[in-house]
């Protein structure tokens, strides 16, 4: 089983998805299947299709929250280095072209929040970003054209 880096606020995350689905969706969804049960025919009976689909799908995001944090490997920021880039890294940018400024986090696919400043480490800009140096010049193809920054701060 490989293992995935995630951070702490991550993985707490994906346990409250975990639970909730265990404590709340669940059981709701049981609910419904036994009141669309108590319906009669169950062959022309579209509430009773409805939550057996809800059924699967409930049970097959427990099953994928489950592995993803079986495999989870919780990366503390604190102990990173400042030197260079990595994951769960906090990186200032700053835009060349236009002087913007930009803070962000590299955090797992599960946890990128762009509007959070939080972007994945395998998007475009997060692979740019793992393993440069403050003072590095970071080249990114976005559909607009090139965009290029600099690596102002590891935070």
């Amino acid at each position: 089983m490989e293992r995935t880096p995630i951070t702490r606020e991550g993985y707490e995350a994906l346990k409250r998805d975990l639970e909730y689905l265990k404590k709340v969706e669940r059981p709701r969804n049981i609910k419904a299947i036994e009141e669309a049960r108590s319906h009669g025919d169950l062959t022309e009976n579209a509430e009773y299709e409805a939550a057996k689909d809800r059924q699967a799908f409930i049970e097959g995001r427990l099953g994928e929250l489950g592995y993803k944090l079986a495999c989870a490997d919780i990366i503390d920021p604190q102990t990173l280095p400042k030197d260079r880039a990595v994951f769960a890294s906090i990186v200032v940018l700053e835009n060349i072209d236009t002087g913007e400024v930009v803070e962000y986090q590299l955090v797992g696919p599960d946890e990128s929040d762009v509007e959070k400043g939080r972007i994945s480490v395998s998007s475009p800009l997060g692979k740019a970003i793992v393993g440069k140096k403050p003072g590095d010049e970071i080249t990114l193809e976005a559909p607009s054209g090139k965009r290029h920054y600099e690596l102002v701060e590891i935070l």
